[in-house]
């Protein structure tokens, strides 16, 4: 997503004629509103089903369901979403409502002028949490991963009476064999010699079968 690209926006706005002072200033910097509905209800399903490049909710302040509402979308189909509050907020508020997903809280409303540079943070501030949210999780697959070969390679030194860099190479040789991960071998690995399992046989058949 480009900040500078034109949007398609999904506008949460019960106010009628407030929507259409944000419809028009979101217009003149070359954004579409391609729905708008009157609070955040069914916000996930209003999502899947429009398509929206960003979301804009304009209201006092968010409300439990409004906050529940946007954890769910950041949570299923996160993109952008700009929180413009028209009430004075506390810390604890403004926080629950970036926890929830918010990429930018704005106080005041959104005034004409104030578009663009709105937009542009939220997508920034967006793009940056979703490369962070995507390390983390390569980062915590990789140490499941690690664990898993670890295991697998222990319990293949013990059955086979072999060196760690030995039972390593028949992991990797079958991971290449079946064009599996090494994680996915190793976790066969596991159900097959672990004792709490208890399906490893005294004959080394299972260990072949996983390998």
């Amino acid at each position: 997503m480009n900040a500078q690209d034109p949007l398609r926006i999904l506008l949460i706005d019960k106010d009628s004629d407030r929507a259409s002072l944000v419809k028009l200033a979101l217009e003149q910097e070359g954004h579409e509103v391609i729905s708008q509905r009157p609070d955040a209800t069914g916000l996930t399903a209003a999502v899947a089903r429009d398509e929206p490049d960003m979301v804009i909710i304009d209201m006092d302040l968010p409300d439990r369901d409004t906050l529940e509402n946007m954890s769910t979308l950041n949570e299923h189909a996160p993109r952008p979403i700009v929180f413009c509050a028209n009430e004075p907020a506390d810390r604890t508020t403004i926080r629950a409502a970036m926890h929830a997903g918010v990429s930018a809280y704005v106080m005041d409303g959104i005034q004409p002028d104030r578009v663009r540079s709105i937009i542009d943070s939220a997508v920034v501030q967006f793009e940056s949490f979703q490369a962070l949210r995507t390390e983390l999780a390569e980062t915590r697959t990789a140490l499941e991963d690690r664990k898993l070969i670890e295991r697998a390679k222990g319990l293949i030194m013990k059955r086979e009476g072999c060196d760690e860099d030995a039972a390593y190479q028949v992991l990797r040789k079958s991971a290449m064999d079946h064009s599996e991960r090494l994680a996915v071998i190793a976790e066969r690995v596991i159900e097959l010699l672990a004792p709490e399992n208890g399906t490893a046989t005294t004959d080394g058949r299972n260990l072949k079968h996983a390998s």
